[in-house]
C-alpha cells in the first residue's frame, strides 16, 4: 500500500512529521546528555541511585510495558479474535503490578540488591544465580525485537522506509541515549513520553466515540455496546468452552505471574527511595496501566465498525483508525505518542537484561580471571557494552521476521515456567535448599522448550488432547516447576514436601 494511501496525509505534511520526529529524538539525546552528569557508579546507572519518588517510579513502571504490545499488537489481536485477547495485556500486566505492590515490592526492596539474579544467589547460591540469569537474559530478546518491529512498521507506513532499514534505525537511535544516562535517562524521558502517550490516547479515544456516535460521544459508547457482535465479547465459545477458558487463564497467568520475577519490574522497584514508595508506585501503576490499556482494547473491539472496508486479518488497527479519524495536526500528536510508547519500552527492555548479563554473568568471570574487583569505571563500561550486545541480538531476532505477538508471548512464558515458582517461594521461605531451585527451573524450562520446539500449544498435545486432557503447556510448565521444587527440597533431605507446602501456605 503506498504511503499516501495508508496515512491520508497531504504531501507537505510528511516533511513536518519528519522534522518533528528528528527534533523529538534530539530532545531525548539532550536529556541523556544531561542525565550523564548524575552517573558516578553502577547503582546510579542501573537504579538511578535508588532515589526515585513515587511519581517517577510509577510513571517508569507503566512505561516499561506500555509499548508496541499494549498500544498496537493488542488492538490487532482483539480486532481479529475479540476480548479474549486482552487477557495477556493489559489485564495480565495490571494484575502483575497489583500483585507486586501487595506481596513482592516491599520484601525485594529491603534486600538492597541490584538484579533479580542477586536474589537467586542470596536465596539459593551461585549455581541458581547463573541458571536464573541464563533464563532472564534471552527471555528479553523477543520482547525487545517486538518493539523494534512495531516501530519499524510505523516508519514504513508514514515514511516508506523499508522495514529492515527501520529496524536498524530504531535499534540504533532507541538505545543510543540510554547509554549516556542509564536509568536516569529512562526515568526522565519516560515522564515526557507518558505525557505524550496520555494526550494521544485521549485524542484518539474522543475521535472514535465522536465518529461512532455521529458527533455525540455518549451515543458512540452506546453504539459500541449494541453494534459490536456478541461473540467478540466472549472469553470462551460454548462449543469449545473448556479449551478457550484454559487458554484465557494461561494468557492471564503469563502476563500476571511471568513478569513478577523479571528484571525490568524489579529494577524500578529497586530504584524507589524507600520500600513504601516501591509498594505505592506499583499499586498506582496497576490502576494507571489498566486505564491506559482500555483505549487499544476498545479500538480493537470496534475495529470492524471503524474500518468496514478492511477484510481478512487486521493489521495496524490503531494506525489505520488514527489516519482515518484525525486531522494532520492531531495525527502528528498521535504519531509522536506511538513513537514515545515504543521508545520508552525499548530502553527499559534493553537495559534490564543488559544489567543481568553484565553484573551476574560477565563481571564474575572477569573478576575470577583478574583476581581483584572491577573498578566503577570498568563496571560502567561493561554495562554499556552489554546494552549494545542485547540490542544487536534483539535486532537480529527482529530481522528473522517473526510476528510481534508470538515474540512477546514467548518471552513472557520462559520466565513464568522457569522462575516464578522458586522466586515466590524463595521470598517467603529461607529454608529451601539450592536443589529446590535447580529442579524447579530446570524442569519448568525443559517442558516449555520441548513444547515450543515441537509447536504444541497444549500439554503433550498429540497424546492427551484426543482424550479431553486440554492444558496449555505454559500452565503445565508451572505445575511441573512446582513439582520440581518439592522434589528438589525432598531430594536434599532438608525439607519434606508436606512441611514445604504448610510453610508456604502459612506465609
Amino acid at each position: 500500500m503506498p504511503v499516501s494511501e495508508s496515512t491520508h496525509l497531504p504531501d507537505g505534511m510528511y516533511g513536518v512529521f519528519a522534522i518533528a520526529l528528528i527534533v523529538y529524538c534530539l530532545g531525548l539525546y539532550l536529556i541523556g546528555w544531561i542525565a550523564r552528569r548524575r552517573i558516578h557508579n553502577v547503582e546510579d546507572f542501573v537504579l538511578a541511585g535508588r532515589r526515585l519518588p513515587t511519581s517517577l517510579a510509577a510513571i517508569t513502571i507503566i512505561a516499561t510495558w506500555f509499548g508496541a504490545e499494549s498500544l498496537m499488537t493488542t488492538a490487532d489481536e482483539v480486532g481479529n479474535e475479540g476480548l479474549r485477547k486482552a487477557m495477556l495485556d493489559p489485564l495480565g500486566i495490571a494484575v502483575c503490578l497489583l500483585l507486586a505492590g501487595l506481596f513482592i515490592a516491599g520484601p525485594m526492596w529491603r534486600m538492597g540488591i541490584l538484579t533479580v539474579s542477586d536474589f537467586f544467589r542470596q536465596r539459593y547460591g551461585v549455581a541458581a544465580e547463573k541458571i536464573a540469569s541464563l533464563i532472564i537474559v534471552p527471555s528479553y530478546f523477543g520482547w525487545v525485537a517486538a518493539q523494534f518491529v512495531a516501530l519499524a512498521q510505523i516508519l514504513e507506513v508514514f515514511f516508506g522506509i523499508p522495514k529492515d532499514v527501520g529496524i536498524f534505525a530504531v535499534a540504533t537511535i532507541g538505545t543510543g541515549y540510554t547509554l549516556m544516562g542509564g536509568m536516569w535517562t529512562i526515568t526522565w524521558t519516560d515522564a515526557i513520553q507518558m505525557g505524550l502517550i496520555l494526550i494521544g490516547l485521549l485524542v484518539l479515544g474522543a475521535a472514535i466515540l465522536v465518529h461512532l456516535g455521529d458527533g455525540n460521544m455518549a451515543a458512540g459508547m452506546t453504539t459500541m455496546q449494541t453494534d459490536i457482535a456478541e461473540h467478540r465479547w466472549r472469553i470462551a465459545d460454548p462449543e469449545t468452552f473448556w479449551r478457550d477458558t484454559m487458554v484465557a487463564i494461561s494468557a492471564l497467568a503469563i502476563g500476571a505471574l511471568g513478569n513478577l520475577p523479571m528484571q525490568d519490574l524489579m529494577q524500578r522497584i529497586f530504584s524507589a527511595k524507600t520500600d513504601k514508595v516501591a509498594v505505592k508506585a506499583c499499586l498506582i501503576a496497576a490502576g494507571g496501566y489498566l486505564l491506559m490499556g482500555i483505549l487499544p482494547v476498545g479500538t480493537g473491539m470496534a475495529a470492524h465498525l471503524l474500518l468496514p472496508s478492511e477484510s481478512g486479518e487486521l493489521d495496524g488497527v490503531v494506525v489505520l483508525v488514527a489516519a482515518k479519524l484525525l486531522n494532520p495536526t492531531l495525527l502528528l500528536i498521535f504519531f509522536l505518542a506511538i513513537v514515545s510508547a515504543v521508545l520508552s519500552t525499548i530502553v527499559s527492555a534493553v537495559m534490564a537484561p543488559a544489567a543481568v548479563l553484565a553484573h551476574n554473568l560477565v563481571e564474575p568471570m572477569i573478576v575470577r580471571k583478574r583476581s581483584h574487583p572491577m573498578s566503577q569505571k570498568g563496571q560502567l563500561r561493561l554495562q554499556r557494552v552489554a546494552i549494545g550486545s542485547v540490542t544487536a541480538l534483539s535486532a537480529a531476532l527482529a530481522w528473522s521476521g517473526q510476528g510481534a505477538y508470538e515474540l512477546v508471548q514467548a518471552s513472557y512464558s520462559m520466565a513464568l515456567v522457569g522462575l516464578f515458582i522458586p522466586f515466590v517461594f524463595g521470598i517467603h521461605s529461607t529454608r529451601l535448599p539450592p536443589q529446590a531451585a535447580w529442579f524447579a527451573m530446570g524442569w519448568g524450562v525443559a517442558v516449555w522448550t520441548l513444547h515450543f520446539v515441537m509447536g504444541w500449544e497444549m500439554f503433550f498435545e498429540p497424546w492427551l488432547e484426543p482424550y479431553g486432557w486440554v492444558l496449555p503447556h505454559e500452565l503445565a510448565g508451572v505445575v511441573v516447576s512446582a513439582v520440581g521444587l518439592i522434589f528438589g527440597a525432598y531430594y536434599a533431605k532438608l525439607l519434606p514436601p508436606r512441611e514445604l507446602i504448610e510453610e508456604t501456605l502459612s506465609a
